[in-house]
C-alpha cells in the first residue's frame, strides 16, 4: 500500500485546531492588531504631513547608517545645482508612499522613538508654496545633520544640473546672453543692413542683440518672480 503525501495544510490546520482559542476570538485578535498597525501608520503619516519642524530626532546613533547621514551643507549645494527646494514636509503636496511610511515605523520601533520634524528634497512644483520629479524623505538628527529615510518617483533629466546653471548665479546667467547674443549674431547673413561687412558692424549688431535678450530675460524674471537658486533653496515662497 503507497502512503500519501503529507498536506503540510492540514497539518497546520489540525495544530491550530487544538489551540484553545476559538475561530472568533483569533479574528478578534487578528483584527485588534491589524487595527494597531493601521492606528500607527495613520500617525506616521499625520507626523509626516504637519511636520512640526523640530530640530533633531535622538536617534542612536549605532544603529543608523553612515551612509544615509547629509549635512545641510551638502543639501544645500545640491538644491542650488539641480534648483530644488529643501522645505519642511508639511509643504508637500505629493503623495507620501506606503513604502516611506514603513521604513519611518521601521526606525520608530529600532530606535524606541517618535520621528517627527521631516523635510523634503524636490522640484518646487511639488511644494504648496506661500504667494512630480524626485522627493527624497529626510528626518533631523541635529546640528546641521539629516537622515535620509526614503526616495521616490522617476529620476530627474539627466541634463538638469546643465539646464539649471544659468540660475546658479547673475555672473552664469549674463554669460549664457552673451553666449546667446554673439550666436545670433552670427546667424545673420553677411549684407542684411549694408553692403560691406566690417568688424565694427558686427559689434553694433552684437550689442542689440545682446540689448533685446537681456531685455527678455529681466522681463521674465521680474514678471514671474523668478530668482536665482542659492536664494530659493529653502524658500516656502512661490515668488522666489
Amino acid at each position: 500500500m503507497l502512503l500519501s503525501k503529507t498536506n503540510i495544510e492540514q497539518k497546520l490546520s489540525k495544530v491550530r485546531n487544538k489551540q484553545i482559542l476559538s475561530e472568533d476570538e483569533r479574528m478578534k485578535e487578528v483584527y485588534k492588531i491589524l487595527s494597531n498597525v493601521d492606528a500607527e501608520l495613520d500617525r506616521i503619516e499625520k507626523n509626516v504631513i504637519k511636520s512640526k519642524g523640530i530640530p533633531n530626532n535622538n536617534f542612536n546613533i549605532d544603529l543608523l547608517e553612515s551612509s544615509k547621514i547629509y549635512h545641510i551643507d551638502e543639501i544645500k549645494q545640491i538644491c542650488i545645482d539641480y534648483r530644488l527646494r529643501f522645505l519642511d514636509t508639511k509643504y508637500f503636496k505629493g503623495t507620501i508612499p506606503a513604502e516611506a511610511l514603513s521604513k519611518i515605523k521601521s526606525l520608530e520601533r529600532a530606535h524606541n522613538l517618535e520621528i517627527q520634524g521631516f523635510k523634503i528634497i524636490a522640484p518646487s512644483k511639488l511644494f504648496k508654496l506661500e504667494d512630480k520629479d524626485d522627493p527624497l524623505l529626510f528626518a533631523p538628527i541635529g546640528n546641521g545633520y539629516h537622515y535620509l529615510i526614503h526616495q521616490w518617483g522617476n529620476d530627474l533629466h539627466p541634463l538638469r544640473k546643465l539646464l539649471m546653471w544659468p540660475f546658479k548665479s547673475i555672473v552664469n546667467l549674463a554669460f549664457l546672453v552673451l553666449l546667446m547674443s554673439f550666436a545670433t549674431t552670427l546667424l545673420i547673413p553677411d549684407g542684411l543692413f549694408s553692403k560691406s561687412n566690417t568688424n565694427a558692424q558686427f559689434w553694433i549688431l552684437f550689442f542689440f542683440m545682446f540689448k533685446c535678450i537681456a531685455s527678455v530675460v529681466i522681463f521674465y524674471g521680474f514678471a514671474m518672480g523668478k530668482n536665482f537658486n542659492p536664494a530659493i533653496w529653502n524658500s516656502k515662497y512661490f515668488n522666489s
